[in-house]
């Protein structure tokens, strides 16, 4: 240790440190201390109190410390040692590695000081582990950093090609600011500018007669609409009409308007008479209508739906099953689905309808795949028949043949006989219906039948349907 030639040291003011005192003061200078004779036998171990991680090791003392070194340490030690023995000061620090019926993970740098007349020193370690552990953590966090890096990469080139290569004109508005973020080539066409010149300037500024806070404001209540509602401006430029489809969402913080720009010709031929009615249809029948996708998930309905499941907003159901709100769940939706995608379409299919809070509305549902498209579509007409349930009434008389049946038995068998023969018939006739609507899914014909599995099987068995349909059990 390097005094700057002060004679404070040297001169006889520092008195006899006590040995007590001393050993403290090691223990707490370095986090291990070694006592090495001249002949590499450890003569005393000392533990920073601090460091709990290294255990004990009282039994190192009275062995030699090459025991308790790894391969790759022992030279360094030995080299040590024969500077130690031949006079030659050693300044140099050494890292060396432990090994205690196993290898320690982390080395200990030690600085070596003589110590007493008869060669022994003083070895005083640091242990690296917590700079070691520091430069793991600096090292995963740059490869964190590198593959959120390439992610960002990897998106924003996709982002560029998918915006690039889109017909449609596209703009992305700050909700903050109400400036342009982003758009693409269609979109400034349209505005009759560079993309360079559009790209951080005000929206609202491209529109004839539109306040920023206001037009931002309007945006984003038709991008929240119900109906996915449309703005018609006309812009500043080309004095041409354009309609704005909105949507907002939100990105690192910032909620963004992504608009969706038209020309008023353009979104006129889109929609025709038709298109109108069925439009009008949709959103003022009394009837119910439901679109969803390919797996039952609800993408658009119309208020009689909302009604009957009593739903204040389409935004509450947008997105769930409509399994949700059929009485039988998913047996409902399989045996819908499964006939409409074998048929194309199914009708009068009767069943209840659940709401959230477990009321029951009697309705007759009918189906349409629409499969001429990129994603598969289910159509849904539902109606509410509860009304007419109440108000139809048991028929008094059966039709004529039926009638004559029953009546030429009367005489050859018992009323009991009878009433039982023709429970029969209309028992067999419901498992039939059951059995061919279900595909002749057991599980969901017994569901929809309201019986156990196992009483299906006897009835089945009792009618012969199990050899009819090829079911040997």
């Amino acid at each position: 240790m390097n005094t700057g030639r002060s004679s404070f040291w040297s001169s006889g003011s520092v008195p006899l440190i006590d040995a007590e005192v001393l050993s403290s003061i090691i223990t707490v200078a370095s986090d291990i201390a070694l006592v090495v004779s001249l002949e590499g036998k450890i003569l005393s171990v000392l533990i920073n109190p601090n460091e709990t991680s290294f255990g004990k090791l009282n039994h190192w003392e009275g062995r030699p410390l090459v025991d308790f070194l790894t391969r790759e340490s022992r030279p360094k030690i030995e080299a040590v040692m024969e500077s130690m023995e031949k006079g030659e000061p050693t300044t140099r620090s050494v890292e060396l590695n432990h090994t205690d019926n196993a290898v320690w993970e982390f080395p200990v740098r030690y600085s070596f000081h003589p110590f007493g007349s008869d060669g022994s020193f003083l070895m005083l370690g640091r242990d690296l582990r917590p700079i070691a552990e520091t430069q793991q953590q600096l090292v995963q966090a740059q490869m964190s950093l590198e593959q959120g890096y390439e992610a960002r990469r990897e998106f924003d080139a996709r982002y560029r090609l998918l915006l690039r290569t889109v017909r449609d004109s596209v703009v992305f508005v700050s909700v903050n600011d109400g400036k342009i973020k982003d758009l693409n080539d269609p979109a400034a066409a349209l505005l009759q500018s560079s993309r360079d010149d559009l790209i951080g300037s005000n929206f609202s500024q491209e529109f004839r007669d539109k306040r920023t806070e206001e037009f931002t404001e309007a945006l984003i209540n038709a991008s929240i609409s119900e109906n996915n509602s449309t703005l018609e401006v006309q812009s500043r430029r080309g004095r041409q009409r354009v309609l704005i489809t909105p949507q907002v969402f939100r990105a690192a913080g910032e909620r963004i308007l992504i608009c969706r720009l038209t020309t008023a010709e353009e979104g006129a031929a889109r929609f025709d008479n038709l298109t109108n009615n069925l439009s009008a249809v949709f959103e003022k029948g009394a009837d119910a209508f439901v679109f969803t996708s390919a797996n039952g998930s609800i993408e658009a309905c119309n208020d009689a739906f909302l009604d009957l499941v009593d739903a204040a907003h389409a935004v509450d159901v947008r997105g769930r099953s409509l399994a949700d709100f059929l009485g039988r769940g998913q047996i409902d939706m399989s045996v819908l689905v499964e006939n409409a995608r074998r048929t194309g379409q199914m009708r009068m299919y009767s069943t209840k309808l659940l709401n959230d809070f477990g009321a029951k509305t009697a309705v007759e549902m009918s189906v349409t795949f629409f499969e001429d498209r990129g994603e598969p579509t289910l159509g849904f007409v539902i109606r509410d028949v509860s009304r007419a349930d109440a108000m139809r009434k048991v028929p008094l008389q059966t039709n004529e043949e039926s009638s004559r049946n029953v009546m030429e038995l009367v005489g050859s068998a018992t009323l009991k006989e009878i009433v039982s023969e023709t429970t029969d018939v209309v028992e067999k006739m419901c498992i039939e219906t059951a059995v061919s609507l279900t595909r002749n899914n057991r599980v969901a014909a017994a569901e929809m039948l309201g019986l156990s599995r196992q009483s299906l099987y006897v009835k089945l068995r009792k009618y012969g349907l199990l050899s009819k349909d090829g079911d040997g059990e």
